[in-house]
């Protein structure tokens, strides 16, 4: 007598494999099963994804173009999006937000731009601020 219906042997589409991904500031790494042609970019949006899911803090987001991903034993180079998550040969990575460049508007200075002026002072700094806004009478 047969219990179960066996199952029929399906032909196996591409190596898949777990990888470990930790996010900088969070808990613990994330584990999910990837298929070794998928691009790192469908890599980064899985795991923002799962992210999101597991309700981990901090709070992240969900556009990937705002991460990058790398892996800490093969040197501090960010992988490319476009590569395949196979060709690196490895199997932990972490997850960064890249870094923010601030742009000046047009005629604002930055307060850290000008505690940088002068000698330093912050004291000499709000002196001068405020000796340029009391009008002579």
């Amino acid at each position: 007598m047969l219990l179960y219906k066996q199952k029929k042997s399906q032909p196996v589409k591409g190596n898949r494999f777990l990888i470990s991904v930790t996010v900088l500031g969070s808990a613990g790494p994330i584990r999910f099963v990837v298929k070794e042609e998928e691009l790192v970019a469908s890599v980064i949006d899985t795991a923002l994804k799962s992210y999101a899911r597991e309700g981990r803090l901090p709070i992240l987001g969900s556009d990937l173009n705002n991460f990058i991903l790398y892996c800490p034993i093969g040197g501090t180079e960010a992988l490319s999006p476009w590569e395949t998550i196979g060709s690196v040969g490895f199997r932990n990575f972490m997850l960064c937000k890249k870094p923010q460049t601030e742009k000046p508007i047009d005629g604002e200075v930055s307060p850290a731009a000008m505690s940088r002026k002068g000698n330093g002072s912050w004291k000499s700094w709000f002196h001068k601020s405020v000796n340029l806004k009391v009008s002579i009478h």
